[in-house]
């Protein structure tokens, strides 16, 4: 769904996927947290760090995800170009919530309207995933896509808790039970 080839991981996988041929990196990071050392390979002008906290409601004391974060986020997307043998990898802690989000983000643009497909690619590359909500938001409103991505999203947190009962589960004890749909 997008013109260059897409990795999704969390820190602790990244010095496995550094030497695959990485091009460009997105970094979801805490804030305050120091930029991986295995990205040092890595020209500083291919790549791009955001600092906030995996929050989906503002809370005091935590950096949330601004529409700032999503325009700069979509910006840089756009200006990786096909065929030019580009790799992105995005991660953020656990490649699990804000880096699937930014990479859903980045197929939407290239892709609008088809919000569904979309989470079905993230699932495909990203098994393990529950997009982060606040940052879906940002990016429904910014592309004006009038609510479909959050309406697809919540299905596609449905599927997921459906089908990774425990990750739904430390989903709710992280604070963000409103993400995940009761059981019918």
């Amino acid at each position: 769904m997008l013109p260059y080839q897409l990795t999704i991981c969390g820190l602790n996988e990244l010095s496995e996927v550094i030497p695959s041929g990485i091009s460009h990196v997105i970094s979801i990071l805490d804030p305050d947290w120091p930029i991986p050392s295995e990205l040092a390979s890595i020209g500083a002008d291919k790549r791009v760090v955001f600092h906030f906290d995996d929050v989906t409601i503002p809370k005091e004391g935590r950096m949330v995800p601004g529409t700032a974060d999503v325009e700069k986020l979509l910006d840089w997307g756009r200006r990786l170009l096909p065929g030019d043998g580009n790799h992105l990898l995005v991660h953020c802690h656990a490649g699990v919530s804000r880096s699937t989000a930014a990479a859903a983000i980045l197929m939407l643009d290239q892709n609008p309207g088809l919000e569904d497909q979309v989470f079905r690619e993230i699932d495909a590359l990203r098994p393990r995933n529950w997009p982060n909500s606040m940052m879906v938001r940002l990016a429904d409103d910014l592309l004006n896509c009038q609510g479909k991505f959050v309406a697809e999203l919540r299905n596609h947190h449905a599927r997921v808790a459906e089908r990774n009962p425990d990750l739904a589960e430390l989903i709710r004890l992280h604070g963000r039970a409103h993400e995940v749909p009761e059981a019918t």
